[in-house]
Parts: C-alpha cells; sequence; structure tokens
C-alpha cells in the first residue's frame, strides 16, 4: 500500500475526522472508500447495490404516478 499526502484546511480535517468518528472508521478508511468510488466505473453493478442497499429504508410516503416519475 502507497501513502499519499493530502492538503486540507484544519477545520475540514477536523469535522472530517468527526464524521468519520461517528460512522465507526477512520480518515483513511474514508478516502480509500471515496477513492474506489472515484475510479469506479459509471457502470459499477457493486455501487450500484450498495446504493440501493442504503436507500431501502427511504419511504416517500405515497406511490408516484408515471407521469410524476417521469417529469423533468
Amino acid at each position: 500500500m502507497r501513502n499519499v499526502t493530502l492538503s486540507a484546511e484544519d477545520e475540514l480535517i477536523d469535522r472530517a475526522r468527526l464524521v468519520a468518528r461517528q460512522r465507526h472508521t477512520t480518515l483513511n478508511e474514508a478516502f480509500r472508500e471515496w477513492l474506489q468510488l472515484f475510479t469506479s466505473s459509471n457502470g459499477n453493478v457493486e455501487a450500484f447495490d450498495d446504493l440501493m442497499e442504503r436507500l431501502k429504508g427511504v419511504n416517500a410516503g405515497r406511490h408516484f404516478t408515471r407521469d410524476e416519475l417521469n417529469e423533468r
């Protein structure tokens, strides 16, 4: 594994560490996850499945009509 040196404002790093701690992970692990997503292809089935799993609990409160779903 290679080391990478990054630069960012102190406050941003502190906030990122806090978020990582709340997610029970480290800033390094969060960066590795982001790097994986950043470099994955658009058609990545694994990323899609992960997103669908994370959205399972989302409830819009009602069913939408076909027109509403296709509205831009």
